[in-house]
């Protein structure tokens, strides 16, 4: 992350909630709005990454807070809920972001680990967006943003109930956008692609997986953390006024490949 930043859009005044900004894309997020002129509401269940963000935004010169809260326990929300409120009033912007995956094949998956999967990566984004969205529809104004994945429509074997997770965050999204909009309330989505992080560091570090991984995508190349914190704050933003229910995929081109696979006789490779 760059020490310098340029704010592309203004959310002066606005309260920004994001789960999950201890690190990696959450922190992308965070700091990125935070740089836009957003209060930011830090939310982690690591003290230690809450309060690295935080620490990282003030030193920016933004103004921001960290709770530490479990996305999966309504109680815990809704003292996050009163933080916000006491520190900046209202939330104006949620983003759920928090998630996590264990990895292992379908057929030995333990139950109690298909159970926390679903509970952080569905359950929380439920739970957090009816504590923090339930001022937002009184006040009829206010904006979600789900951040989902392309597993969400392309299964991603051996990856226990993520992908599963991710297709369920997306209809969770079109759902609440439509039982909300008449509120005034837009939810979307974000599925990122191949974006390298801190939590996969150590994947991307073995010879020869970025670029093979780079190959795949039309653009050749993998996206960056603030690739996606772009395309949340878009959505965020009165650019995006009128988009509600959408999936907002940022993966380079990468869900749009399979004929590449397919043979075809005579095909030109064009150039690859």
């Amino acid at each position: 992350m760059s020490a310098q930043r340029e704010a592309w859009l203004d959310f002066s005044g606005k309260t920004c909630v994001v789960t999950g900004a201890g690190g990696g894309i959450g922190q992308e997020i965070a700091v990125s709005f935070a740089a836009s002129g957003a209060k930011v509401v830090v939310l982690d269940h690591s003290r230690e990454g809450a309060e690295a963000t935080e620490k990282m935004i003030l030193d920016l010169g933004g103004t921001a807070i960290s709770t530490v809260a479990d996305v999966t326990d309504a109680a815990s929300i809704d003292r996050a809920v009163e933080r916000t409120k006491t520190a900046f009033g209202d939330c104006d912007i949620l983003v759920n972001n928090a998630g996590i995956l264990r990895f292992g094949p379908l057929e030995s998956v333990a139950p109690e680990t298909w159970d926390q999967t679903i509970a952080v990566n569905v359950k929380g984004y439920l739970l957090c967006a009816q504590r923090f969205g339930e001022r937002m529809r009184q006040r009829r104004s206010g904006t979600v943003v789900n951040v989902a994945s392309i597993a969400a429509t392309e299964p991603h074997p051996y990856c226990g109930s993520y992908s599963v997770s991710k297709a369920a965050v997306v209809m969770l999204t079109q759902q609440l956008a439509l039982e909300w909009g008449p509120s005034g309330v837009t939810v979307n989505a974000v599925s990122p692609g191949f974006i390298p992080t801190p939590l996969n560091t150590a994947f991307y570090a073995v010879p020869g997986v970025t670029e093979q991984r780079s190959k795949l995508v039309p653009l050749r190349s993998l996206g960056s953390t603030r690739d996606v914190a772009n395309s949340v704050m878009f959505l965020a933003s009165g650019f995006a006024r009128y988009v509600n229910g959408h999936n907002l995929v940022v993966d380079g081109g990468l869900s749009h490949t399979s004929m590449i696979h397919v043979p075809r006789p005579g095909y030109d490779d064009g150039g690859r």
